[in-house]
């Protein structure tokens, strides 16, 4: 039988109940790896377990809210005991402001409840925070391991909101800082860029009905044509097997680089969009879109010019 490529690995996935976290947890147990999901929710748990338990996998769900931190320590205790305190991965993707970003999509800061700040970053900052507090000691402890904080652009550039962009900047600064001190101690410490992500809350909100208000089409289309909720997962999988990891600790890694750098294709066959290459970026601007047809895929953006083009300096 063929040996996987995460046999007798062990990974926590926050916020596996659905959407980018489910996909993630699919492609690691199926790697091998024994699997920890956490949610709320009992029920949508079980249903991500049932999913991986079809494909072979195995899978241990936790209902763990991200902002009690009794909960996340607990987790943690549970690790110890049923796994003698092994933790390969940990994957920070608990995130719960999904919802109240659409609902305002449109309004500036000062017209919006100053408490969506915590409905946004309080899961999704706060708690990969403290998620990694209690991996990074079961890590550093054995001399190896991979924490992978869930991002995006929106950490660049402006995207959706204020408390949004602030939330991912402070994610990716995270990664960068926890990789710092983590790397004289074999750990390493990553922040990932998925594309557009077909998650099943951004299929009802966008793609199943009339877009909210506030929503271009140009937002639209990137989600039509946006990756599935897996391929973060394939991405994960190949990243924590590959012999040159820690060259990579303290970086914002995007999907799409993943993807050209370990020859993945998405789960339906297709070909993962590469954001930074120049035929992708020409087809964003109406009256360029036409170069798009004649420049070749491989020429792309250096990502330096990514830095230069939001410096504040």
């Amino acid at each position: 039988m063929r040996k996987m490529a995460l046999s007798g690995w062990v990974c926590v996935v926050t916020g596996a109940s659905r959407g980018i976290g489910k996909g993630i947890a699919l492609q690691l147990s199926e790697a091998g790896a024994t699997v920890y999901i956490t949610g709320r929710q009992e029920r949508t748990l079980k249903q991500t377990a049932a999913q991986v338990k079809e494909r072979g996998g195995n899978c241990v769900p936790v209902i763990c809210d991200s902002t009690k931190d009794e909960d996340i320590e607990e987790l943690f205790e549970q690790i110890k005991r049923e796994q003698n305190g092994r933790l390969d991965i940990l994957v920070n993707n608990a995130y719960a402001g999904v919802q109240a970003i659409f609902d305002n999509m449109g309004n500036k800061f000062w017209e919006v409840n100053p408490s969506i700040w915590d409905s946004i970053n309080n899961t999704g900052l706060r708690g990969h925070y403290f998620f990694s507090v209690y991996a990074s000691r079961l890590m550093v402890a054995q001399g190896r391991g991979l924490i992978v904080t869930v991002s995006s652009v929106g950490g660049l550039r402006y995207l959706f909101n204020v408390p949004y962009g602030v939330g991912k900047a402070a994610c990716d600064r995270l990664a960068a800082d926890m990789a710092l001190e983590l790397r004289s101690r074999g750990v390493t410490s990553v922040s990932l860029w998925p594309g557009a992500v077909q998650t099943e809350l951004v299929s009802q909100l966008i793609l199943e009905k009339d877009a909210p208000q506030g929503v271009d089409s140009q937002l639209k289309n990137a989600f039509v044509n946006g990756e599935s909720t897996e391929l973060s997962g394939k991405c994960i999988v190949k990243l924590a097997t590959d012999k040159n990891l820690m060259s990579l600790t303290g970086k914002v890694l995007m999907t799409c680089d993943l993807a050209r750098r370990y020859g993945i294709q998405d789960i339906d066959g297709r070909s993962v969009t590469d954001y930074i290459s120049l035929k992708f970026l020409l087809t964003q601007v109406p009256y360029l879109s036409w170069l798009s047809v004649v420049v070749p895929s491989f020429l792309r953006l250096p990502r330096f010019v990514l830095t230069l083009a939001s410096s504040r300096f």
